[in-house]
């Protein structure tokens, strides 16, 4: 945890896996974010976020963020009217991290959105080097 002891900004591992990854968002605003989504939006992520634990392709659409958020930044797609994105990373100490989740409500790259990944991507390398990994 942070000096702050904050629950906006702390990685706490959520979910330990037999057999795949651990599952985590990487702060309280994120898992916030991920459950306002509709249900059937976080079941389907849910299950691609599943099969990424298991070290399965997800089904729907993928795009690398590596440019815009960072190294291993990912972004599963549901695209629709209304549009939904989650971004994670799998890249770091054997887990999947959910950065950011939300309706995408621009035709564009959400210029909002991938800042607010690009920081928490920030906090996540920063929780994880005060936890002894090296990222």
């Amino acid at each position: 945890m942070c000096e702050q002891r904050c629950d906006d900004c702390c990685l706490e591992i959520q979910r330990p896996v037999v057999g795949g990854r651990k599952f985590a968002f990487v702060s309280a605003v994120a898992e916030r974010e991920y459950k306002d989504l509709p249900k059937d939006v976080q079941n389907d992520f849910g299950k691609d976020l599943r099969r990424i634990q298991y070290g399965q392709d997800p089904e729907r659409p993928i795009k690398s963020l590596t440019e815009s958020v960072g190294t291993g930044a990912i972004e599963l797609i549901i695209n629709g009217s209304p549009a939904f994105r989650c971004v994670y990373v799998a890249k770091f100490a054997d887990m999947v991290v959910v950065l950011h989740s939300f309706v995408k409500t621009t035709n564009r790259s959400d210029r909002h959105a991938m800042q607010v990944a690009e920081e928490r991507m920030k906090e996540l390398k920063h929780e994880l080097r005060k936890m002894g990994y090296r990222v």
